[in-house]
């Protein structure tokens, strides 16, 4: 029987509870592939990752991303989440307030500005989507890693309000080959001019408390479509009040790049035993 140190960290809160958990083992070179996803079948929370020796030159350490039912390239919450258990632990140490990890959608750059980390995502591709769920919205699919279909709801009245059909969401992101769902509005209120909610049925989330490439994806968005104006470069998006949270998402958009930040906050610190 093996021993691995285990955290689980609540991201995109300072907060314990009130963001979006992550399991992460640490130091997990001696797992194949098929026990990590066991793994992640068994937390049962939108991702598990696992912390590795680094293979590409530059990098700091790898990162793989699981959720209950498959393997991810990148992904947002897990990211800030595995990085700030990586420092907790004594797993790496920044160098000039930076890390490199190398994960499947290449080696990304985190910038360690406490409270918060902040990661820059992959570059975005984006293209229309036909969404005939959500009536006359604007809809974009923007591939971040995870794929998002990206609806604009308007006011953030209607986000709140959305009562989903997870078989039709599930359905539209299959057809789409698309992650899920990400939908946005406008809230008025400056501290968090915008409210996000994303669902992933197909991949077993039904709805993600805070989802940080479905931010990253509103981020292309309004870049896109020259809505990010109405924001400026860098703003904070809420999301999690539906299924009892209250995650705050930092988001900072360049003419090249996009980063998402927050706080996390450790709240399991113990051992995975693996057979």
């Amino acid at each position: 029987m093996t021993q691995l140190p285990f955290k689980q960290v609540d991201v995109f809160t300072g907060q314990p509870f009130l963001g979006n958990p992550v399991a992460v083992v640490i130091g997990a070179e001696g797992l194949e592939t098929k026990q990590m996803q066991h793994i992640a079948a068994w937390t049962n929370l939108s991702e598990t990752t696992f912390l590795l020796k680094p293979t590409q030159e530059g990098a700091d350490y790898r990162l793989r991303i699981f959720t209950p039912r498959q393997e991810l390239p990148f992904a947002g919450h897990p990211t800030v989440g595995s990085a700030h258990a990586a420092l907790e632990s004594g797993f790496v140490k920044p160098k000039d307030g930076k890390l490199r990890q190398e994960c499947g959608a290449g080696v990304l750059e985190l910038a360690v500005e406490k409270p918060r980390i902040y990661v820059r995502a992959p570059t975005p591709k984006l293209s229309p989507a036909a969404v005939p769920l959500f009536g006359t919205s604007r809809a974009l699919r923007v591939d971040v890693g995870p794929v998002w279909i990206v609806v604009d709801l308007g006011d953030a009245s209607a986000v709140d309000a959305l009562a989903p059909d997870m078989t039709a969401i599930a359905e539209l992101s299959d057809s789409l080959d698309a992650t899920g769902v990400t939908v946005f509005g406008r809230t008025g209120n400056k501290a968090a001019p915008i409210h996000v909610r994303s669902f992933a049925p197909a991949h077993g989330i039904p709805e993600d408390p805070v989802c940080g490439s479905g931010n990253v994806a509103v981020g292309a968005f309004l870049r896109e479509t020259g809505l990010l104006k109405a924001f400026g470069p860098a703003y904070t998006a809420r999301q999690g009040m539906q299924v009892g949270r209250d995650g705050r998402v930092a988001v900072r958009v360049t003419a090249d790049a996009i980063e998402i930040g927050g706080e996390a906050v450790t709240c399991v610190d113990g051992t995975l035993r693996v057979a």
